[in-house]
């Protein structure tokens, strides 16, 4: 196509054609992509489920090394702490912070101190049990 025989205002024309199909490719392809990306997330989500797990079990793995969520643990943000239950009763869950009454009871009534750390980190670990994912 020669250019050279057109005005000014036909080039200026031209210009704004190729500016709006520009513009509608760039949509188009944002579109497309952002498409694709969706049916991925799909197929994934699908092999997942018929290989017999949960989705969030295995999209838990991906991310960065330390962003992965470990078994036992919740995640708070960055911070992963361990999840512990009574194995007595497996609805007492603790993970951080104040200590529940059920778990002040069970050291007290297993001589152990709740307001001392060494006899919390001992009690921790011989009577309760951590939460596997």
């Amino acid at each position: 196509m020669g250019v050279e025989n057109l005005s000014v205002d036909e080039i200026q024309q031209q210009l704004r054609e190729l500016a709006q199909n520009r513009d509608d490719l760039e949509r188009a392809l944002v579109q497309r992509h952002q498409q694709a990306k969706l049916d991925l997330v799909q197929q994934i989500k699908d092999l997942i489920q018929d290989q017999g797990f949960e989705t969030t079990e295995i999209i838990s793995q991906f991310g960065p090394k330390g962003q992965r969520r470990k078994a036992g643990t919740k995640t708070g943000g960055s911070r992963q702490y361990k999840q512990y239950f009574d194995p007595d009763n497996p609805e007492n869950i603790y993970v951080r912070g104040v200590i529940p009454g059920w778990m002040k009871q069970k050291m007290q009534d297993q001589g152990y101190d709740p307001n001392s750390k060494p006899d919390r980190e001992a009690f921790k670990a011989n009577s309760l049990r951590i939460l596997e994912g």
